[in-house]
């Protein structure tokens, strides 16, 4: 027997994992990246199968790390973590840098960029493991955790994340149906004004559903 709740006491961050292809920029949000050395620095990120981001990192042997602040607007969470770069250019409403030719996120508290040196394949997701050749910080805005994403900002997980855990909705709980964000206020959904927007990703009250 596995109980998936023990896995939400585990500590994780919030990142935007970049690549490219061709001349395209390509990134999504991962929340599985850790430090595995110090010295002569390495680190390891765990990215899904079906991610166009997995298929560039393992096409151009590099890939940057994104560390997302606190403050961070819901739409970059919204456009890197609940849509594919296939269709899509995920970076050009976004501000960014390109370092060593890898897409960085202006708003980042910091940066790494690394060359892939191993991969480990699982049943749904590859663990790519990267020596990092630059790094920097970038802001001394606080980082954002998993954890504060989910209660504090109430977000959810996209399916293809390493942490995803379905959840039994309650009924009557109105759900947004790009990010997944449930609404629970005191204000009945209904009662919400026109102009409402969900707090994670920034659509409109037309995209939440009654579940």
């Amino acid at each position: 027997m596995i109980n998936a709740e023990v896995f939400k006491d585990m500590s994780y961050g919030m990142y935007i994992v970049g690549s490219i292809d061709g001349e395209k920029s390509v990134g999504c949000i991962a929340n599985s990246v850790m430090q595995i050395t110090s010295q002569n620095p390495t680190v390891a990120i765990s990215i899904n199968h079906e991610n166009y981001t997995n298929e560039c990192i393992k096409k151009q042997g590099v890939f940057s790390i994104s560390i997302l602040p606190e403050s961070v607007n819901g739409n970059v969470i919204s456009i890197f973590g609940f849509s594919s770069g296939r269709q899509k250019n995920k970076w050009q409403s976004i501000s960014h840098t390109k370092v060593e030719n890898m897409p960085v996120m202006n708003e980042a508290c910091g940066y790494m960029i690394c060359k892939l040196i191993d991969t480990l394949e699982t049943q749904t997701h590859t663990v790519f493991l990267g020596e990092v050749i630059v790094a920097d910080k970038m802001s001394d805005v606080k980082a954002m955790t998993y954890d504060y994403y989910h209660n504090v900002i109430k977000g959810k997980s996209p399916k293809n994340a390493p942490t995803y855990i379905e959840e039994i909705q309650n009924e009557n709980k109105y759900v947004c149906d790009i990010c997944g964000y449930v609404y629970d206020g005191e204000i009945p959904f209904e009662d919400l004004p026109d102009d409402y927007k969900c707090p994670v990703c920034g659509v409109g009250k037309e995209h939440f559903k009654n579940k």
